[in-house]
């Protein structure tokens, strides 16, 4: 493996210095900069290891360190200021050498770096094979396919009964206009802990589950990410607690909308889901007879699942090779079509009594592989902003499937 070891320093003598130190091979690549002279895209140099002289520079030192968020640093200065020291390890330092450290001592230390760029280069090849298959965003450390992550994550912390909260996050309609996907992206993972995972769920919403944490320290997480973003965000917290998948993320999507309906972050162990109309409890279902509940049913179809199925169809047609999208709705129902050469998915609402709203999801290919899903919801929570979520999701996942069947 070839080793390409960056050195940076205001002080020429300390290149030559560390030449001798480094013992290179005729395959390894040394480059050196002046920190006046470091090009804008340093960080797009490809780098086993950088070895910083911080002596008289350590702003610039730690201003480096904000920019090699994946590479191995090793920072060498004659005092060993402690203050200084801690900022560099919190800033992502690996290691801190006095620029008198022995040859030995020092050949021995430089070699864990060494062994993590290699460690770092072959989980590189490993991201893009898992972006290539859309598993992982392109820019960022986000999970695409979060129904299979959520179920073994739930699986993995029930089963060793840890700790861990469920967020659900989103901007406003207003506001996701104004704030891009990669902004969120990187402002939540810039403060979460590597372990913790982020997926995307819909353009601009997410789902994120932080582990070993209680939700008090949640809270206090999720307020320094939410003062970190431009524009407002929402967010509701659940404690992961023996939970289904379908449970949690249908309960925390409605609470969500709920949040951005109130304006305001819910945490669901403590908030009361109140009425945004008139800020009272749902503790009685208001629909006390069956004439009621159809009459409040077909206001549903054509204020909300006509104008939204309309939305998205206008929105994706054409957009897919060889796929049509259709939809119709009638007494009782609305439904939603996408058709392709090979599989095709309805996504169906209907109101089979009193209480609940159905939304059946069926995906077919060929005679016999059939599968069928079913969301329930209250008929006060099926909304415009909770309907888009969920439609496009479904979109989504059927041009993920009919991808991977190409």
């Amino acid at each position: 493996m070839t080793n390409k070891i960056v050195l940076i320093s205001d002080d020429s003598n300390f290149f030559d210095y560390l030449r001798c130190k480094l013992e290179l091979r005729k395959s390894d690549e040394l480059f050196v900069f002046n920190f006046d002279d470091i090009p804008d895209k340093i960080h797009l140099l490809e780098t086993s290891v950088l070895i910083v002289n911080s002596e008289n520079a350590k702003e610039k030192t730690l201003e480096l360190l904000s920019i090699f968020k994946s590479t191995p640093i090793i920072v060498m200065a004659y005092n060993d200021d402690d203050n200084f020291k801690k900022k560099c390890y919190r800033a992502g330092m690996l290691d801190f050498m006095s620029l008198l450290t022995p040859d030995a001592e020092f050949r021995t230390r430089i070699l864990p770096a060494l062994s993590l760029a290699g460690l770092l280069e072959k989980n590189k090849q490993y991201r893009n094979i898992l972006v290539k298959n859309n598993i992982l965003t392109d820019n960022n450390e986000v999970f695409l396919n979060y129904e299979s992550v959520i179920e073994k994550e739930l699986e993995e912390i029930n089963k060793r009964k840890a700790k861990a909260v469920f967020i659900a996050i989103s901007p406003s309609d207003k506001t996701k206009l104004k704030i891009t996907p990669n902004t969120i992206e990187t402002i939540i993972l810039n403060n979460i802990r590597k372990n913790d995972i982020l997926m995307n769920y819909a353009p601009n919403k997410y789902f994120l589950i932080l582990l070993n944490i209680d939700l008090s320290n949640a809270e206090k997480l999720w307020q320094k990410i939410s003062n970190n973003m431009p524009y407002k965000i929402y967010a509701v917290l659940t404690n992961i607690t023996n939970q289904k998948k379908e449970q949690l993320i249908n309960e925390s999507l409605n609470k969500l909308h709920q949040a951005i309906n109130l304006d305001k972050t819910v945490v669901n162990n403590k908030a009361e889901i109140l009425n945004p109309t008139n800020n009272t409890r749902y503790n009685i279902n208001p629909y006390n007879n069956f004439k009621i509940f159809r009459q409040e049913f077909e206001k549903k179809i054509e204020q909300v699942i006509s104008p939204v199925f309309y939305q998205m169809q206008q929105k994706y047609s054409g957009k897919f090779n060889g796929i049509t999208l259709e939809q119709n709705s009638g007494e009782g129902y609305g439904s939603f079509f996408i058709k392709g050469k090979y599989s095709s998915s309805s996504f169906k609402i209907s109101c089979p009594g009193f209480s609940k709203i159905n939304i059946d999801i069926t995906s077919q290919k060929g005679q016999q592989n059939i599968d069928t899903k079913r969301i329930s919801l209250e008929p006060e929570e099926l909304e415009v902003g909770l309907l888009q979520d969920l439609l496009e999701q479904f979109i989504i996942e059927y041009k993920r499937e009919a991808e991977n069947d190409s």
